[in-house]
């Protein structure tokens, strides 16, 4: 073996490693992370203690978690950087106006990234996160960017099936696109308990082309969910950031 293709294995165990931690993060002894990485415990050893040496990984008893260096490397990404701060205004808008939950987050595949969340101190319980990912099919920001994405991603993702993360999560692929046209004709997406019991959301797609480039949403507990009273705070944040991306000239995604 070339000391090249040795140096591209030992990555992609290390990278193999670093997808243990997906989508939740938490904390992994050293032989689940063995385990769930497919390595063995001498391997997973001394590519653990790398990765904590380079700031990739934290130990915490016995126990090991993702470092600080992700986080700051992961924040200078350009583009995700650059939509956030754009954005930030307008979701601080959108908060104020509504005093519910507000998330930005943009398509990776078949899932939404939280770019941001901005809550106040009686926020529902959600499973989204900065930095957190969830299915695309399950959230209100997810529909959204899937009505509003190439069109042959919905046909893809509805010829599979459907992720479930509570019982009210659609997974009849009929449904869903109808859920989707919907959304195509109004400009809005709906979550009802979808991701989590007890809580809807409203969302709408950001654009700088033809496709959308980010979402942002609204999620308020069940009992206060006021689609018509929500809708216009969403609307004009998203119709507003799509055109200050659009005069940045932001490119298509």
């Amino acid at each position: 073996m070339t000391r090249n293709s040795e140096t591209g294995n030992m990555l992609d165990k290390a990278a193999a490693v670093l997808a243990v931690y997906r989508p939740n993060g938490g904390s992994f002894r050293l032989t689940e992370l063995a385990a769930r990485a497919g390595l063995t415990k001498t391997t997973a050893f001394r590519l653990v203690g790398d990765l904590v040496r380079l700031g990739f990984l934290e130990r915490a008893g016995e126990r090991y978690r993702l470092g600080g260096t992700l986080f700051e490397l992961g924040s200078l990404v350009p583009r995700r950087q650059d939509l956030r701060e754009a954005a930030l205004p307008f979701l601080q808008d959108l908060f104020e106006s509504t005093r519910q939950t507000v998330h930005f987050g943009i398509r990776d595949d078949r899932e939404v990234v939280y770019l941001e969340r901005i809550h106040g101190h009686d926020a529902v319980p959600l499973p989204s996160r900065i930095g957190g990912r969830l299915p695309l099919t399950c959230t209100a920001i997810g529909k959204a960017l899937l009505a509003f994405s190439e069109p042959e991603l919905a046909d893809v993702i509805l010829a599979d099936p459907l992720p479930q993360l509570t019982s009210f999560s659609i997974t009849d692929p009929v449904r869903l696109r109808t859920a989707l046209e919907q959304t195509q004709v109004s400009g809005l997406a709906y979550e009802e308990q979808e991701a989590a019991t007890g809580v809807s959301c409203i969302a709408a797609p950001v654009f700088s082309g033809a496709v959308a480039v980010a979402a942002l949403s609204v999620a308020v507990p069940r009992e206060q969910f006021r689609p018509a009273h929500l809708a216009p705070a969403v609307r004009t944040a998203a119709l507003g950031l799509s055109r200050t991306l659009r005069r940045a000239g932001e490119p298509n995604r």
